[in-house]
């Protein structure tokens, strides 16, 4: 009975160590392309997401296997750390949406030469900004978000709204580029009518924040009730409280990044980067050069505006819920923009001049 029992023992042990030898023999999961999530998840209907479809797109219509990867949290040591994990899962080709991402970016490209990193909006550069660096394994783009907002505040002006708000997340120069193309924008329509001076009002405040919260509702609340008629919510999640607040009080809210039509009926229009489009011709430039950056890309900043149709409004006819000004007149906008007939100024260090529109700057 004893030798019976033994010889069970050693039968199950050498099960258990095949299995546990061909476990180990089992190729791990590998992708090839991997996207690095800025705060948030890939469904945040805003920069995380449409940079992820272009990454999926690409991928899919390539055959090339790909997954995202999402920090512990919001600190460039996580964006590091899982910048490697995903590079240990077999990344050759490591996406990074947001301007959070240039430190991290600066810390891993030079222990990864062979790994490819494309950032959106940003540069690389040591904490303290003193060292900006692009190693030629990084390809950076940023976008005419000055542009973009333009679009929108001359759109909103030019379809009767005269009371208008801009609510930033963090002042960083994206976000108030955005700004001041918005001012921008509102200021030659007001002209563009001959509106009297002070006709146009604006309201303008960064929250300091990108995700949604209570205290945004409350004071987007507050605009609506003073008359604001339409909010430009500029920054990741926080058109979430823009919205809630804007359907309490039947006000209207002009989204960002991407289409945000579908996320509220509030919602307008959006001022609209070509986040998806830009990442496939990204990676079809990478992959159409054996996996290495091309002398165009490698080390380099593109800057992606109405000349390259990175920037634009939605003109689908379930996004268009501008009533007066049509999508004819705005193709007639864009087409001026793309070919350099209409200029918008990009600077940041001091607002935008104006003589018809009034902006409350708050703090």
């Amino acid at each position: 009975m004893m030798k019976k029992f033994l010889s069970l023992v050693l039968v199950l042990s050498l099960i258990l160590s095949t299995a546990a030898l061909l476990a180990a023999c089992k190729p791990k999961d590998t992708y090839e392309i991997a996207l690095v999530t800025d705060v948030g998840n890939i469904d945040d209907k805003s920069f995380n997401e449409g940079t992820w479809n272009g990454v999926k797109e690409y991928a899919e219509a390539n055959k090339i296997t790909y997954a995202y990867f999402r920090p512990s949290e919001d600190s460039t040591a996580a964006r590091v750390e899982t910048i490697k994990t995903a590079i240990d899962k077999g990344a050759k080709a490591v996406v990074c949406p947001g301007y959070l991402f240039e430190e991290a970016i600066y810390e891993v490209q030079d222990q990864f030469p062979k790994v490819n990193f494309l950032l959106l909006d940003g540069e690389p550069h040591t904490p303290d900004y003193s060292t900006y660096k692009t190693s030629p394994n990084v390809h950076n783009i940023l976008y005419r978000e000055e542009q973009a907002g333009y679009l929108a505040g001359y759109a909103a002006v030019m379809d009767g709204y005269t009371k208008l708000g801009f609510l930033g997340g963090m002042a960083v120069p994206a976000v108030v580029r955005y700004g001041y193309g918005y001012v921008q924008g509102a200021e030659a329509a007001a002209q563009k009518q001959g509106l009297a001076p002070g006709s146009v009002e604006i309201k303008y405040w960064y929250s300091g924040v990108f995700a949604p919260n209570d205290d945004i509702k409350t004071k987007m609340s507050g605009w609506y009730t003073e008359g604001t008629e339409v909010v430009f919510a500029c920054g990741g999640g926080i058109y979430l409280s823009a919205t809630a607040a804007a359907d309490a009080a039947g006000g209207k809210v002009i989204g960002v990044d991407v289409d945000q039509s579908a996320e509220s009926p509030t919602i307008i229009t959006s001022a609209m980067k070509g986040l998806t489009e830009s990442v496939k011709l990204a990676l079809g430039s990478l992959y159409a050069n054996k996996g290495t950056w091309d002398a165009e890309h490698s080390g380099k900043t593109a800057v992606l505006g109405a000349a390259e149709n990175c920037v634009g409004l939605p003109t689908a006819a379930n996004s268009w819920r501008l009533t007066k000004f049509t999508v004819d007149e705005y193709n007639k906008l864009f087409a001026d923009m793309q070919s350099g007939a209409l200029s918008v100024s990009n600077v940041i260090d001091t607002p935008p001049a104006v003589s018809i529109s009034t902006v409350d700057y708050q703090g």
